[in-house]
């Protein structure tokens, strides 16, 4: 299924999510229904819709974050409804850290670029932020890959006077309750496998007109953080 249907779905599925809350606001209005009632009561539902629209919003391809989310919202309904009787939130947290780690454990590494991204065997770059931020402005004429990691921290790189050893490298970008910036030059094309969970990939790089001098292939991972690629 394309991109364009999966926005489709996620669009309908909202849509339909407002038209219900507008009801459920209407009959409170008309005296019907007590919403705040359901709100105090239901709240967690919230939470799994969130969970769901992800799901669907990605065609399932990368379903980890959907159903963490979808968990913990059935997890804390079942508390709200008395039907959990102690708390169990003490063992959610643990469970999302261990399924976060088996996620980078077996995923397939560059599943979707079909041989086509170099391998980081000779990095020109390896640089983490943790704790802190870091900049670095890369301007190797043949730059050949590396790997950039912002563990509660930031990392922003520069791309705008690098370029690529026969004209592709790979970037792995990694952030984990922090965030990197990755500045790429106008002429480049940008190839991204990413992993959002609980985190976000932004891609505002714009596309080259015509021929792209080099594709630079990033592998990112965000983890209740961000990376964002731009010019």
């Amino acid at each position: 299924m394309s991109d364009h249907h999966h926005g489709n779905g996620g669009r309908i599925f909202w849509g339909l999510v407002l038209v219900l809350v507008g009801g459920l606001f209407l009959l409170d209005r008309l005296g019907m229904h007590d919403f705040g009632y359901y709100m105090s009561r239901y709240w967690p539902v919230i939470i799994i819709l969130v969970g769901l629209s992800i799901l669907i919003g990605n065609g399932f391809r990368r379903p980890l974050a959907g159903f963490i989310l979808i968990g913990v919202g059935v997890v804390f309904q079942l508390r709200e409804l008395d039907i959990l009787e102690y708390d169990v939130w003490h063992y959610v947290w643990p469970a999302i850290i261990i399924l976060v780690g088996l996620s980078m454990l077996f995923r397939p590494r560059l599943r979707h670029w079909d041989g086509q991204a170099p391998s980081i065997s000779q990095a020109d770059l390896d640089v983490a932020g943790v704790f802190y931020g870091m900049k670095r402005r890369i301007d190797a004429a043949n730059f050949r890959g590396g790997r950039a990691t912002a563990v509660f921290g930031g990392v922003d790189l520069d791309f705008t006077a690098a370029g690529l050893e026969g004209g592709k490298a790979t970037l792995e970008a990694t952030a984990i309750f922090g965030g990197i910036e990755i500045i790429v030059p106008r002429d480049w094309r940008v190839t991204v496998d990413g992993t959002p969970i609980l985190g976000g990939i932004d891609e505002k790089q714009i596309t080259p007109a015509g021929e792209p001098k080099g594709t630079l292939f990033v592998k990112a991972t965000a983890i209740f953080g961000a990376v964002t690629i731009k010019n």
